[in-house]
């Protein structure tokens, strides 16, 4: 009797290892694919957005009246692309921008925001984009169109400033009002916005989310290093689109800064005491607030 208990305790305790063993597997398994996925993405925030415009130079003017940082450009597809550095350019030139370029006869528009994350395989997360149902990357620079087309361009750093840009030699008669500290948001309106909120679960992941205070239709995805994507639903009759940007600028009086946005050829909407949103000399909206 005392061998069979003795045989039936090891048979025991050798089931309990080779199940604990199964079971350590398979959590290593499910540890290895989660570490290996490439969404949602460990995003980094928020870098340069551009827009595109009939005259480049006169939109590139009209940001360097409004903005006290410096104006780069870079010469493309037969004419000048322009950089409004959203701060001083650094050695490493990781800043950001907005970039200005000729629209071609196209609408007047937002072409695309970028965001950094820690890892940018576009090939692996435009598999699994495919798997859940979306769009795949298109063209050749890391263009991610959501389900209304809305475009973010994704880059791991080191991204920032193309070294190919020099400093403008454009003339502008005045200097800037603001100093820039960087891109804060980007604002889209979207056909179907719970299609739309999904789909940006997928890309940054859950719990990121915020109503907003005072338009309770609108939802922001809360990044990194302060910045945010909102989403709200598109008015009725009007197509999906980018509806403004964002930036962070150092304090100022609004009380002073309006009337020079007011002579450089901006629309005023709203001011506040941290805060201006205006219109650009072609119609693009932007939000100004002081951090």
């Amino acid at each position: 009797m005392s061998d069979q208990l003795h045989a039936s305790g090891i048979r025991r305790r050798t089931l309990l290892g080779a199940l604990c063993a199964c079971v350590g597997s398979a959590l290593l398994r499910r540890h290895a694919e989660a570490q290996a996925r490439a969404l949602p993405l460990k995003n980094l925030g928020l870098e340069h957005l551009d827009i595109a415009v009939p005259d480049a130079a006169e939109s590139a003017r009209f940001y360097k009246r409004v903005f006290s940082s410096p104006l780069y450009e870079q010469d493309y597809r037969g004419g000048k692309r322009y950089y409004m550095l959203l701060g001083e350019l650094p050695p490493d030139r990781q800043v950001g921008y907005i970039a200005i370029g000729g629209s071609n006869s196209r609408p007047i528009t937002i072409g695309h925001y970028c965001a950094l994350a820690e890892s940018a395989d576009v090939a692996a997360i435009g598999r699994e984009l495919a798997t859940a149902g979306y769009a795949e990357p298109r063209g050749g620079f890391s263009l991610f169109p959501d389900p209304d087309g809305l475009e973010l361009q994704l880059f791991k750093p080191p991204a920032g400033l193309t070294a190919v840009a020099v400093p403008a030699t454009l003339a502008v008669t005045a200097g800037g009002v603001l100093s820039p500290l960087g891109l804060e948001h980007v604002l889209l309106a979207v056909s179907d916005r719970e299609r739309a909120l999904r789909y940006y679960r997928v890309m940054y992941g859950e719990g990121l989310e915020t109503r907003d205070a005072e338009v309770p239709e609108r939802i922001w995805f809360n990044l990194a290093r302060n910045t945010r994507i909102g989403i709200e639903p598109a008015a009725p009759g009007t197509m999906p689109q980018f509806m403004r940007f964002g930036i962070k600028v150092a304090p100022f009086d609004s009380a002073a800064v309006a009337p020079a946005l007011r002579a450089a050829g901006a629309e005023v909407l709203t001011t506040a005491p941290s805060l201006i949103r205006f219109r650009d000399n072609y119609g693009v909206t932007l939000e100004v607030s002081a951090r």
